[in-house]
C-alpha cells in the first residue's frame, strides 16, 4: 500500500514566527513561494516517498487545535519534544509508546495548531 498523503499546508499568522519554529524543532529547510492570494515556505522533497508541505500564510485559512493532526516523523520523538517550549510552543501529550508502532507526542505549534510527531523509537 503506498502512502496517499501528497502535499499539505499548515496555517500560520505569522510566516517567519512559524519558519523559525519548525526549521528549530524539525530541522527543516524552506523555499519561499508566493503565490497570488498567500504566502508560503515549502518543505520537503516534492516527487520523493512522503509528503511534502508548506507553512502558509493566507486570510482564508486559519491555525486549529481542532481537525486533521499532521504527525512529523522524528528520530525519537525525546529530542525534538525537548526543543517545543524553548522554540514557543507546548507540549499536549508527551512521549506516548503505542507498542508495535512506535511512539507519538501531540504539541501546539507557534501558530495555534496541533502538530503530531512520530519516531519508531
Amino acid at each position: 500500500m503506498n502512502n496517499p498523503v501528497q502535499w499539505f499546508e499548515i496555517s500560520t499568522n505569522d510566516l517567519e514566527r512559524a519558519k523559525k519554529f519548525y526549521a528549530n524543532v524539525f530541522n527543516l529547510e524552506f523555499q519561499y513561494i508566493e503565490m497570488p492570494d498567500s504566502n508560503m515556505y515549502m518543505f520537503g522533497e516534492p516527487g520523493s516517498s512522503g509528503a511534502s508541505g508548506a507553512l502558509i500564510e493566507s486570510s482564508s485559512i486559519k491555525p486549529s487545535l481542532d481537525g486533521s493532526v499532521v504527525y512529523f516523523s522524528c528520530g525519537d520523538v525525546s529530542k525534538e519534544l525537548a526543543l517545543v517550549e524553548k522554540e514557543g510552543g507546548n507540549i499536549i501529550t508527551h512521549k506516548t509508546d503505542i507498542g508495535d508502532f512506535g511512539f507519538f507526542a501531540h504539541i501546539i505549534d507557534t501558530e495555534g495548531n496541533r502538530i503530531g510527531m512520530h519516531s519508531d523509537k
